[in-house]
């Protein structure tokens, strides 16, 4: 069968790799958001999907359109179905009338519809976590369900369930594909919808108020965009030790050989790095230390 793909980051990359590997499917195309000026230095780095392509010296078609409203280019060719992951672009009718569209979205629809279900599961402290294949349509993942897989997600960090999602992704791609005319769709029900938005720097931002918050958004936001306090001191490493006790916000409870136990409002947490404005990464003793901060002492 033919396929074409629409994908841009590592997620979607593990599922383009399992469709180029299947001798029954070809890969008609890779679309792609454009190169994109990355770090410091604002490098022009291509997506994920792009560069594992001339890793692997792979010769398909390339297309990486700025928009896709207007860009007419895909209508003429040939394909069976067109499969989607983290494209992050919606995909306009004229596409979506080419062939068959299967998304395969990191959530169990329809929960956490949108830009970031992996990190929205982890912000609602969801024991489990999965991939839908879905049929598209014209709204934000509200197409009918075909399958889906699921996964314990409990004290994993985001950049784990990206892998893990990864992998999962790709086996329930082939099967979907190879078994797409015997499924009957199944609509989601709108009322247990919600919404996750697109996450930015800003979510960064925490504070020492609930300490089971504090590690979620940890998990939730590693390692990008990361944590930090509104000193600019950044959390980098961190678990929460319990959320019952009652401290007073960022006071020092405790200092042991590879960590310092930090006080919240409610709970506690244990921190193994830190990293100050413009600094590198450092143990916390180090930086407590370089500091001359002390047990009674205060973080923030």
């Amino acid at each position: 069968m033919k396929v074409l793909f629409f994908g841009t980051p590592e997620y979607a990359t593990q599922i383009l790799k399992s469709l180029l590997q299947d001798s029954a499917i070809s890969v008609v195309g890779l679309v792609c958001m454009p190169d994109r000026p990355v770090g410091r230095k604002q490098i022009l780095t291509p997506p994920n999907t792009k560069q594992y392509l001339i890793d692997n010296d792979i010769d398909i078609p390339l297309y990486q359109p700025k928009s896709l409203k207007e860009y007419k280019e895909l209508n003429n060719i040939k394909v069976d179905f067109i499969v989607v992951a983290a494209y992050g672009n919606i995909l306009p009718l004229h596409i979506l009338n080419i062939a068959p569209c299967i998304n395969l979205h990191a959530s169990i629809l329809p929960t956490h519809r949108g830009a970031s279900p992996i990190q929205s599961s982890i912000l609602n402290n969801e024991t489990f976590t999965g991939v839908t294949s879905m049929l598209m349509n014209e709204g934000l993942d509200t197409g009918d369900i075909l399958a889906f897989s699921f996964i314990d997600s409990k004290n994993k960090k985001s950049n784990e369930l990206f892998d893990e999602l990864g992998s999962v992704a790709s086996n329930l791609t082939i099967k979907t594909l190879k078994n797409f005319y015997q499924i009957k769709p199944l609509s989601q029900f709108d009322f247990k919808s919600n919404h996750c938005k697109k996450i930015s720097k800003k979510d960064a931002l925490v504070d020492f108020s609930d300490a089971l918050t504090l590690s979620l958004k940890y998990r939730a936001f590693y390692p990008w965009p990361g944590i930090n306090l509104e000193n600019g001191l950044k959390l980098k490493k961190l678990t929460l030790k319990e959320n019952t006790s009652i401290n007073k916000q960022g006071e020092i409870l405790g200092i042991n050989k590879s960590s310092i136990l930090v006080g919240c409002q409610t709970g506690s947490i244990e921190i193994q790095s830190v990293a100050a404005p413009s600094k590198k990464e450092v143990d916390s003793l180090s930086y407590i230390r370089g500091k001359r901060l002390n047990l009674g002492d205060t973080l923030c």
